[in-house]
């Protein structure tokens, strides 16, 4: 029997989670050097899954498969495509990155600290997230999926209410309030469209007799398996909703500037940068290849609310004055431009829209770990109460300068490349579209080129005078994170090497090519 690397993927972190929780209150420092432990040791094993799978072998791969629940037919089934490998792959890498950033974020207040959970809960809802968002990406089992999709909210939940940012300009009692405004409407939204989701669940066993993903594609293809055109799209629309709220699609999406505005800039990152990422995910992974027909049949409203969501993210972005929200805002554009790319249907809108999940987790990281250190320093998210700051602390400066062009995708940067196939890809078919959804781009560099010159530029104001560059455990965050987006935004082959081939099974579920160029070249 081989080594079951999947399954020790996904439960490395969760073991992780079990020991930091376990750790005694007296021992924080312990608590956090063991989470830091934990999760470089899921990197290696991340690093060793994306070593080991063959991009030119089979669709999915280093599989495992086990008897669950064998009189409802549920299995416990994983197996990995290049697209889950590059996610599984980003997740890993992002989460050492957080738990450094988030280094003192729950360390108990001078006063007032029964408002806080002990520091080893912070880390250790940090380690039980990966966990569940990497069996997402492995799981082949739909209600094995649906499980760790509905799961990942509870750890999310209490690390947006119980461990929310401290910069308030309301003081903490009305903080603490907006922190469980902000997680209960995170949880109510999501748990909608996981409710949702379940029935379609349920309604697609009922149909097929089983949840197997890869057994209900190969009887579908094989013409083994008859679903109603009504049955198949009330299905599909089921999954699509839940995954519309998760990623987050306009307009289900009023959740995510809450909650990453009164989260700490970490538990941001975790938010959009990697919880998120599963919605888009599952799109390409069950919406198309479970109900192809249905999602040609949802394809122009699709896009049209991709495209809504393009504008009007970009458009909220230039009027935020709280920096956290703007980067939410800008998310959601970039959330916009991500689905746009998946039901293009096309081989460049998918491998852009892939290329862009993996681009855009690296780059918010960026923008919103350095924003974080940035706010922590003034106690403030307001953008106004910034000015001056590259006079002070040049190197905070650079860096959040380089997280900003990142996000307006700077060509040589990893972002453009990702956004240029998505607008090729969706151009080449739809391309009214693709010419409405480029106005995000000049929106994009308003709200980021406005947002630098507020806060870096100008006169010093007092209260940033004595601000402190970066420190030794900043800069180790932020570094690696800058190098991967200038060198996926000059040689990304790497990654799309590994995802192409599947973008092309992907296609060839809803029997989907590329359109012929109208013009031919030159020979």
């Amino acid at each position: 029997m081989s080594f079951p690397l999947l399954t020790a993927t996904a439960a490395l972190p969760a073991i992780g989670a079990i020991a930091t929780a376990a750790v005694p209150a007296a021992r924080r420092t312990a608590a956090k050097w063991l989470a830091l432990l934990f999760s470089v040791a899921t990197l290696a094993l991340a690093i060793s899954v994306l070593v080991r799978f063959d991009p030119d072998g089979e669709r999915y791969q280093l599989t495992e498969s086990h008897s669950w629940i064998a009189d409802f037919g549920v299995r416990y089934e994983l197996g990995v495509d290049g697209i889950a490998v590059a996610l599984i792959a980003l997740t890993a890498l992002l989460i050492p990155f957080i738990v450094l950033a988030g280094w003192h974020d729950a360390d108990p207040l001078e006063t007032g600290s029964r408002r806080w959970r002990p520091t080893q809960g912070f880390f250790a809802l940090i380690l039980a997230v990966e966990a569940m968002v990497i069996i997402s990406f492995e799981a082949t089992d739909v209600f094995l999926f649906y499980i760790f999709f509905e799961a990942m909210l509870i750890p999310m939940y209490f690390l947006i209410g119980g461990f929310g940012d401290r910069a308030h300009e309301h003081g903490e009692e009305k903080a603490a309030t907006q922190r469980s405004y902000a997680a209960v409407k995170f949880l109510l939204y999501n748990l909608a469209g996981g409710l949702i989701m379940l029935a379609a669940v349920i309604g697609l066993y009922v149909v097929a007799g089983n949840f197997s993903l890869t057994e209900i594609a190969q009887a579908r293809a094989n013409g083994e398996l008859e679903m109603a055109t009504s049955t198949e799209r009330w299905l599909f629309l089921g999954f699509f909703f839940a995954f519309a709220v998760k990623a987050p699609l306009w307009p289900l999406h009023t959740w995510l500037p809450n909650a990453m505005q009164e989260s700490t800039a970490p538990v941001a990152v975790l938010i959009t940068a990697v919880v998120d990422k599963v919605g888009t995910f599952a799109m390409l992974r069950f919406c198309l290849q479970l109900f192809p027909e249905a999602s040609k049949w949802a394809t122009p409203v699709i896009l049209v609310l991709a495209v809504i969501s393009i504008i009007y993210g970009a458009l909220l972005a230039v009027g935020q004055r709280d920096i956290k929200r703007l980067i939410a805002y800008a998310s959601i554009s970039h959330f916009g431009f991500i689905v746009m790319g998946i039901f293009a249907m096309t081989s460049q809108g998918q491998s852009g829209a892939t290329l862009y999940m993996v681009n855009h987790g690296i780059s918010t990281a960026v923008l919103m770990l350095i924003a974080g250190f940035l706010i922590s320093r003034r106690g403030s998210r307001l953008i106004a109460d910034f000015g001056g700051v590259q006079k002070v602390a040049p190197v905070l400066a650079g860096t959040f300068l380089i997280g900003g062009l990142a996000t307006l995708s700077l060509p040589g940067l990893a972002p453009f490349v990702s956004e240029f196939l998505v607008l090729v890809g969706t151009f080449t078919r739809y391309p009214v579209i693709g010419i409405v959804a480029t106005f995000g781009i000049v929106l994009a560099a308003l709200y980021t080129l406005v947002l630098y010159q507020r806060t870096m530029t100008g006169p010093v104001k007092p209260e940033v005078a004595a601000m402190p560059d970066l420190r030794v455990r900043e800069i180790a965050v932020v570094a690696p994170l800058v190098v991967l987006l200038v060198f996926l935004g000059v040689y990304p082959k790497p990654v799309t090497d590994v995802v192409n081939p599947a973008v092309k099974q992907t296609l060839s579920d809803v029997q989907k090519k590329d359109p012929q160029p109208e013009v031919e070249a030159a020979k």
